[in-house]
């Protein structure tokens, strides 16, 4: 428990820079959209990415830490680039066949639970926007 303990801050600066994201996410869409929407804090998608942030907090401390060399790091960063290439790729993709779906269900008026969620991934741009905040964040902790 104790050594829990002595690697907090690459645990919290990650988490904390991953939440004031997401709380910046619901204050943007109300001055945006004019409506407080608080499922943006918790939901994926949107402007930045705070995954990417957050990978790219903790990978960047790391390598201060243990070093750009070190093994540590290299998973680090291949991680990093894994959950990145899926918030641009995969989940964009699910997002734009979940627009489409409901596009169909509605146009055919079929019966049909729930809408499904579109938006789930990232744009490129929002992924580098939330590696830079990331990146930025790890070098200043």
């Amino acid at each position: 428990m104790i050594q829990f303990f002595e690697n907090y801050k690459l645990i919290i600066v990650p988490a904390i820079t991953w939440i004031c994201i997401q709380i910046f996410k619901v204050i943007y869409k109300r001055f945006d959209e004019g409506v407080w929407d608080f499922s943006r804090f918790y939901g994926a998608g949107g402007m930045p990415s705070s995954h990417s942030a957050l990978v790219m907090c903790i990978t960047t401390m790391i390598g201060k830490s243990e070093g750009i060399n070190s093994p540590l790091f290299a998973a680090c960063v291949a991680f990093s680039l894994i959950i990145m290439y899926d918030a641009a790729g995969v989940r964009r993709a699910v997002g734009k066949q979940a627009h489409i779906l409901n596009d169909i269900i509605k146009n055919q008026k079929l019966t049909y639970s729930e809408k499904l969620q579109e938006m789930t991934g990232h744009t490129p741009f929002q992924v580098v926007a939330g590696a830079v905040i990331g990146f930025i964040v790890g070098m200043i902790f």
